[in-house]
This record gives structure tokens, C-alpha cells and sequence, in this order.
């Protein structure tokens, strides 16, 4: 079934089609990878989206609390850590951690040796939320990738990987 579904024309084959009447000397076939991969994120991104919403999470506040369950036991880090995670900021992380402290899944802790440092750490309720939303999220992304074998998996999981690679090593942002 997922194949009768992945064969059926979809509107970037369309996109592609209109451009190639239009302007049949222009190369379209990087839509044919980045619109789809487009495409894909945005869809991707709701259903991400809904299911950490309806444990009352942002995804911000899910990349906080996925860091700190990450970083082993005592599941804490400072926010410079955390943005040098690659998550955001350091005042993205400061607002990110306001909430999920006056949620009570997180509590800020002063270092014991040099107080200018402040940790912040998972208490049992933000333990007990983030391994039952991943959990959750795991499950999510496993339907999303039903249609594609171990073996598809895998190898999409490369070509993206060389993908990202690509787009870094094109050179700074609006130049090739």
C-alpha cells in the first residue's frame, strides 16, 4: 500500500511539470529533493508538534527536557551548556527554563564551589514527563516511517546526512 501511495503524483511532480512547460532550459530537479524535503519537514512538524502539545510541552521546552534526560544522571547542565547543545540561545534557553520551572520540571541549582554558576536540573516530575513523551515521540516517528524499510532508513538516513553536509560547504547563507 505504501507504495501504491509514494507512485501517485504529488504536487511537486506537479511543480516540477509546470516549470519544465514554462521554462523547459531550466535544471528544476533541486525541487525535486528540497521541496520534498520541505514538504516532508512541514508535515513532520505538525505531527511533531500535536503530540508533545498534548502533554502540554512546547518543542522548545521537549529539546530542554530530551537535553538534560541526555546528559545523564544528576540530568543537569547550565544554560550555556545547553545552548551550546545547539538547541538556542542563551535567552531562548532562559525563557525555556522560566516555564518548564513553573511547571516544576525543572529547578535551577546554584554550584556548591562557584555560585556565579547555575545548573539546571530535571526534578522527578520532569524525569517522569520527558521519558514518557519520548517514549511517545519515538513511537510517533516510527508510524511516520512505516513505508520505508530498516534498509531505506538507513541509507535516507545517509544521503541526508551528506545532504546537510552539501548545504554547509555551499557556502555562506544566500551565496553559492
Amino acid at each position: 500500500m505504501a507504495e501504491r501511495k509514494a507512485t501517485r503524483q504529488d504536487a511537486v511532480t506537479q511543480i516540477v511539470a509546470d516549470w519544465a512547460r514554462e521554462r523547459p532550459e531550466l535544471d528544476t530537479s533541486p525541487l525535486e529533493v528540497l521541496a520534498r524535503l520541505h514538504r516532508s519537514f512541514l508535515r513532520y512538524n505538525t505531527k511533531l508538534n500535536a503530540s508533545i502539545e498534548r502533554h502540554g510541552l512546547s518543542v522548545a521546552g521537549f529539546d530542554v527536557l530530551t537535553a538534560l534526560r541526555r546528559s545523564g544522571t544528576p540530568y543537569r547542565l547550565t544554560a550555556g551548556q545547553l545552548a551550546d547543545s545547539g538547541l538556542v540561545s542563551s535567552a531562548g534557553v532562559t525563557l525555556r527554563m522560566d516555564r518548564l520551572e513553573k511547571d516544576d520540571l525543572i529547578v535551577r541549582e546554584r554550584d556548591a564551589v562557584d555560585r556565579r554558576v547555575v545548573y539546571s536540573r530535571l526534578t522527578d516530575a520532569g524525569l517522569a514527563k520527558v521519558d514518557e513523551v519520548f517514549t511517545e515521540h519515538l513511537d510517533n516517528e516510527n508510524r511516520m516511517l512505516a513505508g520505508l524499510s530498516p534498509s531505506e532508513r538507513r541509507q535516507l538516513a545517509r544521503l541526508l546526512g551528506k545532504l546537510e553536509h552539501s548545504i554547509v560547504d555551499s557556502g555562506p547563507d544566500g551565496e553559492s
